[in-house]
């Protein structure tokens, strides 16, 4: 596994994981609709609902890092956001698919689950929430992104591709912390106070591209933490009661568990927010 071709290579998390890989001395590939100059490796322009484009540009691939996709269900009409990253992340598996390429990772999201965006608030079955809660989203993104792995699945089935697909928390850098109140809490209540610092997201990418195991998995990619300063069960107490607690939890452990990710990917998120104020 020499070139890992990362498309949305120009954007937030992928431009991070571009520099990540080339420290690790991997041949980077970034292929995306616009050029970055950020970055030093090789840039290749394309339109990912277009299959012949994807296949070209994805000719000197050993790998995938599949981090392209209009993030959030903001500023296009549901239709386009929906058809585009579906069609986007179909042509990417079929592509490695006719390339021979075996390793794909794609860049989910916890908007799957349903309650970032949801137009109806509704809460979870139990916390902490793992990779078996159902999916419910109400939104073209969320859906997008239960599609995509739907996709992943079938493509494992031919049993040729191991495809690991990361449900990224709100990716966030050190300068946006800054822009946390801490005496806000009800500000993250919809995405039940989680997150992932970009540097961690990065080391989620590097550490799902390395593993070989031929299952099509599902990880959720959030920090140890949540994004506020109450302890975790005052945050249950007063803005979730109802909710399902499979045990207690500690200081501000993170609502979202990244439990398995650490197990099957060895991965460990390093930093958290509040030390970097």
């Amino acid at each position: 596994m020499n070139t890992i071709a990362v498309t949305g290579g120009s954007g937030k998390l992928g431009s991070i994981v571009v520099k990540r890989l080339e420290q690790e001395g991997y041949s980077v590939l970034s292929i995306d609709q616009r050029l970055s100059d950020r970055l030093s490796c090789r840039q290749i322009i394309a339109d990912l609902t277009d299959i012949g484009q994807v296949i070209g540009a994805l000719q000197p691939a050993d790998a995938i890092l599949h981090l392209a996709a209009i993030p959030a269900p903001l500023l296009h009409p549901p239709a386009y956001i929906f058809a585009n990253n579906v069609l986007s992340g179909y042509n990417i598996l079929e592509a490695a698919r006719l390339l021979g390429i075996r390793q794909v990772v794609l860049g989910s999201s916890e908007s799957s689950y349903g309650f970032a965006w949801a137009r109806s608030s509704f809460s979870p079955d139990y916390v902490p929430l793992n990779e078996h809660h159902p999916q419910k989203p109400q939104e073209c993104y969320g859906l997008s992104k239960v599609v995509n792995e739907a996709s992943a699945a079938a493509f494992n089935r031919h049993g040729e591709i191991n495809i690991l697909s990361l449900r990224f928390s709100t990716v966030m850098t050190a300068s946006e912390y800054a822009a946390i109140v801490p005496e806000q809490p009800e500000r993250f209540k919809k995405t039940l106070w989680s997150y992932i610092d970009i540097r961690d997201a990065a080391d989620a990418c590097l550490a799902a591209l390395r593993y070989e195991d031929r299952a099509a998995e599902c990880f959720n990619i959030t920090a140890n933490d949540t994004l506020s300063t109450w302890p975790t069960e005052q945050l249950l107490e007063r803005f979730y009661p109802e909710v399902i607690r499979q045990f207690a939890f500690s200081g501000r452990e993170a609502l979202v568990s990244n439990s398995l990710a650490k197990r099957i990917l060895s991965w460990h998120p390093r930093y958290s927010w509040i030390d970097e104020r």
